[in-house]
């Protein structure tokens, strides 16, 4: 019996994380046990997280699987690219340079600002009345 590789990479974008499997294959992709197309109702979305095996030329090649949660579909989508590209490296360690250009290995590190007191938001404050 043939021992196929698999590759795995986290991605993470504001409050989403991904867990992305890559294994041979022709190049499904399935997130929460769900097809992609259905996951990702957006055809952009669902090129979104497949823009790293597309840019190396590995598009067809590889089933990825993933687990995503927290965030949104479109913070979801880029944490899922950003574990594609993660995996990719467990693959080939030549293609960091071109995946870096492109900005896939980046995590997004934004998030909401913490509520700070005598604001009412994180920045905003309190209505101010002169008379």
């Amino acid at each position: 019996m043939s021992e196929e590789k698999t590759y795995y990479g986290t991605g993470h974008r504001k409050t989403a994380i991904a867990r992305v499997w890559l294994k041979p294959g022709q190049g499904r992709l399935q997130v929460n046990g769900r097809e992609g197309g259905e996951y990702f109702r957006l055809e952009k979305l669902l090129r979104t997280a497949l823009q790293p095996l597309e840019l190396t030329g590995n598009l067809g090649s590889f089933d990825v699987v993933a687990q995503a949660k927290g965030g949104g579909v479109v913070a979801q989508a880029e944490a899922v690219r950003h574990g594609v590209a993660r995996a990719l490296l467990g693959f080939s360690e030549e293609l960091r340079l071109p995946l870096k250009r492109a900005g896939y290995l980046t995590r997004d590190p934004r998030v909401k600002e913490r509520k700070k007191w005598g604001r009412k938001r994180a920045r905003r404050g309190f209505q101010f009345t002169k008379r």
